[in-house]
């Protein structure tokens, strides 16, 4: 595993983390979750492609302590100076 991988890893357990801790996350519109990514200095954005009869994509990121959350139809057009980790799949609890 590469330093890289490595760092992705403990970033995205850090967020699953997180997500245990706070017990909460909060689905937003994709532009919503886009101003929030605006207002971070070093975002960190988890990401996975999934569907079954038709593909989705879903973003984790974290703000202000709580984690938020959308799902869109097409890629969102990500700042270069966001740090991304891709996941293989993205689960949010019921």
């Amino acid at each position: 595993m590469t330093d890289g991988a490595v760092a992705g890893a403990a970033a995205a357990a850090a967020i699953a983390n997180a997500i245990k801790a706070s017990g909460a996350i909060i689905t937003v519109e994709p532009n919503d979750f886009e101003t929030l990514l605006r207002k971070v200095e070093e975002p960190l954005v988890v990401c996975a492609q999934g569907g079954i009869f038709s593909t989705n994509y879903q973003y984790l990121t974290a703000y202000k302590g709580l984690i938020f959350h959308t799902k869109t139809r097409t890629p969102l057009m990500l700042s270069p100076r966001i740090e991304l980790i891709n996941a293989r799949k993205i689960w949010i609890p019921n």
